[in-house]
């Protein structure tokens, strides 16, 4: 525990964490990232602001994806590495948020590893990828291979806003961050998560997992979108459904409504 009161470490096979709050323990697993080495400085800053709500009511484990992905890695194979980590630290069924691309990760496991999950939240995930949101990650994924990091930067951050104006805004805002998305070793566990999540599709196995699932999305999410939030939510066995009709990718996850519902669902008998 450092002078914060942050613990952090590793789990498994060397997956990074951090923890923040107390009480019940909560696995978060993160959007897609530039990296997977631990994260630091305004980084990590910015990763536990995402958790701090959700941390007034659980003990919250921020646990990042295998650093050194090999070329190939699906997204069952970053599911597996999440199970193994999870059964090795704690003695039974955690529950689990995924947010974007963590979702995808979070999802997976169930599906393939249902032992370890007691209940799951998915932030601005579904059971795929929008259209819209395969095209951008495939055009993001073509300009870091080719160095072109404040259009990158762009390109990412534009799709996180529901309107033309929230975009256009974003999308300026990205640009002058992108210098920052530069990381030593380059963005090599970045495009294997692109590419894992390009082929992520669950569709045709959500009637056979078994637990319990809200999905929160907006409708004008551009990675997703209401058909794909509507569509998890219904095939899945024991799903639920908190859908914002004028909220894009970004603007329904740390919401007090947001928490409130996530909160009163894990805490369900």
């Amino acid at each position: 525990m450092n002078s914060k009161g942050i613990e952090q470490g590793r789990l498994g096979d060397g997956l990074a964490y951090f923890c923040v709050g107390s009480g019940r323990p909560l696995i978060y697993l993160p959007g897609l990232t530039t990296h997977n080495r631990p994260p630091r400085g305004m980084d990590r800053w910015f990763q536990a602001g995402q958790l701090r709500p959700l941390s007034r009511h659980r003990e919250v484990w921020w646990v990042q994806r295998r650093e050194g992905l090999a070329s190939g890695t699906t997204m069952a194979d970053i599911a597996r590495d999440y199970a193994v980590a999870l059964r090795g630290r704690f003695s039974g069924p955690v529950d689990v948020v995924g947010s974007s691309t963590g979702g995808s990760a979070a999802l997976q496991l169930a599906a393939d590893h249902p032992e370890v999950v007691r209940r799951l939240v998915l932030l601005s995930s579904a059971c795929r990828l929008g259209a819209a949101g395969r095209d951008a990650q495939l055009s993001l994924a073509q300009l870091l291979r080719q160095g072109r990091t404040r259009q990158a930067s762009a390109q990412m951050m534009s799709m996180l806003g529901a309107g033309d104006r929230a975009t256009w805004v974003l999308a300026k805002l990205g640009w002058m961050l992108g210098p920052t998305m530069k990381v030593e070793g380059g963005f090599s566990d970045m495009l294997v998560t692109i590419d894992a999540e390009d082929a992520f599709d669950l569709t045709g196995r959500l009637q056979a997992i078994t637990t319990p699932t809200l999905v929160v999305g907006g409708a004008r999410d551009r990675y997703y979108g209401a058909e794909e939030f509507r569509e998890t939510a219904s095939r899945l066995r024991y799903g639920r459904l908190l859908l914002y009709p004028d909220r894009g990718h970004f603007g329904t996850q740390t919401s007090r409504k947001t928490i409130n519902e996530v909160v009163h669902f894990l805490d369900e008998q």
